[in-house]
């Protein structure tokens, strides 16, 4: 028989997360510090209002686009907090969570051949999706030395003629870092000089714990060069409705949702109506759940300082990303004993590009009191390998 599978898709390599919960599954009294989600419910009102649109036989499909009022909804809430103003009808889309936004702008935007500037360590779906939009990605390596943020330099050396499209990722998964606004005026010169495209993955900026969140789109020039991705899953502890949205300039938007109407119809129905909740009332409850991570990420800095575990303040997101270089293991030989060992699962650090290689991801959305009890063994593995050193 012939092969049935595409050479792209059997090159691409499976997540670097996954094994590890496999294992801590099947483990009992294991603690799983590794997943990227809130451990609060979605709040009731917001719950509540997905109960009311299955009771009301709201069960149809939506437009491709996603209702209307939620696109409305979205356009007020984009202008309030970021200053930027989109067209509802032509400039903003709802997608199955911030995922689909970003393979479908890659897919829409990308031409054989056309570079994509990804700057590590990050989310684990930049590259795959790049590599099946026939894109060509373009990794930079960013350093712990300058927490983790994304520099003219590294920027201006990794582009060429074939450069087309920068992904930012900010605040940042796994490292938790942030680009504040003179961050991204320089990088904001470089974008029109090079006449290049920006998708900017805000899914967590919600989840800004030192000033407020500054979205690249905002600056001047950059609306027009800006895929703004966002989504309900973090900020508002919606993961499994599976919602995101994508604004952006109607050229490309227009195509977004052309292929969007192929591939998926439209987003759950369902999770819109809810949507249009969290967006009108959730204020108080994403002020509630930020106060909460901003305790639990004090807590953790507090004890690496104390256990002398190297880790940048990181100032977003729900991950810390603390340095092991001093064991003299992989990261994932650090996460494999520590799983074994001490019945604790995290990240390593090369899960997220090759540049993760001696950190590891902990998330902190999980209770504190969870946290300690992890945290506590942790701090005994590392005495544990100094001793034997």
């Amino acid at each position: 028989m012939r092969n049935p599978l595409s050479d792209k898709i059997t090159e691409v390599k499976p997540s670097g997360i996954r094994k590890f919960f496999d294992i801590v599954s099947e483990m009992k009294d294991a603690i799983s510090l590794g997943v990227g989600e809130p451990d609060f419910d979605t709040p009731w009102h917001i719950r509540d209002e997905g109960i009311y649109a299955l009771e009301k036989g709201r069960t149809f499909y939506t437009s491709n686009a996603g209702l209307k009022e939620l696109r409305e909804e979205i356009q007020k809430y984009i202008e309030k907090r970021q200053g930027v103003s989109y067209d509802p009808m032509k400039e903003i889309m709802v997608t199955v969570g911030g995922s689909e936004a970003i393979d479908v702008a890659l897919r829409c935007m990308l031409n054989p051949g056309d570079e994509v500037i990804i700057p590590e360590p990050c989310y684990v779906s930049y590259v795959p999706c790049t590599k099946m939009a026939d894109g060509v990605p373009v990794i930079i390596n960013l350093k712990n030395e300058n927490r983790f943020r994304l520099t003219p330099e590294e920027l201006l050396e990794a582009i060429t003629e074939k450069t087309k499209v920068l992904i930012l990722a900010f605040p940042n998964n796994p490292t938790g870092a942030i680009m504040e606004r003179e961050d991204l005026e320089k990088i904001a010169e470089i974008i029109i000089e090079k006449d290049l495209y920006v998708i900017s993955d805000e899914i967590y900026s919600e989840l800004t714990f030192t000033g407020e969140h500054v979205s690249i789109a905002s600056l001047p020039g950059m609306r027009e060069r800006t895929i703004m991705i966002n989504g309900f899953s973090k900020a508002f502890a919606m993961t499994g409705w599976r919602l995101g949205y994508a604004c952006g300039p109607e050229v490309i938007l227009k195509q977004m949702i052309k292929l969007h109407q192929f591939a998926i119809m439209c987003a759950p129905t369902t999770s819109q109506y809810a949507a249009v909740e969290a967006l009108k009332n959730g204020e108080e409850d994403v002020n509630m759940m930020r106060e909460a991570y901003n305790q639990r990420r004090r807590y953790l800095l507090h004890t690496f300082e104390e256990m002398g575990l190297p880790c940048f303040e990181p100032g977003g997101a729900f991950y810390v990303f603390p340095c092991i270089k001093e064991f003299g293991m992989t990261s994932e030989e650090f996460a494999l004993r520590f799983l074994e060992e001490e019945k604790v699962a995290v990240v390593p650090g090369t899960a997220f590009g090759d540049c993760g290689e001696g950190f590891l991801r902990i998330s902190y959305a999980y209770s504190l009191e969870d946290l300690k009890v992890a945290i506590g063994r942790l701090a005994n593995f590392v005495a544990r390998l100094r001793e034997n050193q």
